[in-house]
């Protein structure tokens, strides 16, 4: 199974620097070109997508379906594992009252936030979504919108990176993931927009691979 992974378009909340978690934010004023850049990023790729899956949230909803209209494919599925961490209490915080009064905030990934969950556990049920995808899409190529938290998570555990030291790493809007799957396992890793701080920061070199697995 070949994965793209995107992250939604940007909100206000995101613009102001605000919390979401999962709760729901108007699209920024130029969200549109981040969706624009990627969609063209794609289409130079020549990539075409069997089925296309989304964040139940209605930002990643919302994107999903403007790649489904691009893309031509008739339906979306939405998946509540496959949506950002719920921050419960710090939800419409701003993110610097969440530094000041949660000292662990984005360094420990075990910390439950307050009336929410940690990041360790919504990497766990990313991660069972996507390991059961690459079971039964095994040979398509497939389409995910999700969120900044859970990619990280999902690009952690993949490709075999201590989760803690990169609770913090950049996904930007114009973030494109491409994952190769054999089995349950991702082999090959790749960034076609703009890099993400797993590369920036020297964490990971593209194309990345892992071994395959011995039969």
């Amino acid at each position: 199974m070949r994965v793209i992974l995107v992250r939604h378009y940007q909100t206000q909340s995101n613009a102001d620097g605000r919390i979401i978690g999962w709760l729901d934010s108007p699209p920024c004023a130029d969200w549109k070109d981040d969706i624009d850049f990627i969609d063209g990023r794609l289409r130079e790729q020549g990539i075409c997508f069997d089925a296309i899956y989304s964040s139940d949230l209605q930002r990643a909803r919302e994107t999903a379906r403007v790649y489904a209209q691009s893309f031509d494919v008739a339906e979306i599925t939405g998946k509540a594992e496959l949506k950002e961490i719920n921050y419960g209490e710090l939800q419409t915080k701003t993110k610097t009252w969440a530094y000041e009064q949660y000292p662990e905030h984005k360094k420990n990934p075990d910390l439950v936030y307050p009336d929410g969950e940690s990041f360790r556990q919504m990497q766990l049920r990313g991660v069972r979504s996507l390991s059961s995808l690459a079971l039964s899409h095994a040979n398509d190529t497939i389409l995910i919108v999700s969120h900044a938290g859970m990619i990280r998570g999902i690009v952690s555990h993949f490709l075999g990176l201590e989760y803690a030291p990169n609770l913090e790493q950049k996904v930007p809007f114009r973030y494109i993931g491409d994952f190769l799957f054999e089995g349950e396992n991702c082999v090959r890793y790749d960034e076609l927009g703009q890099a993400s701080g797993f590369v920036d920061n020297g964490v990971i070199e593209m194309p990345f691979s892992r071994a395959r697995a011995v039969s």
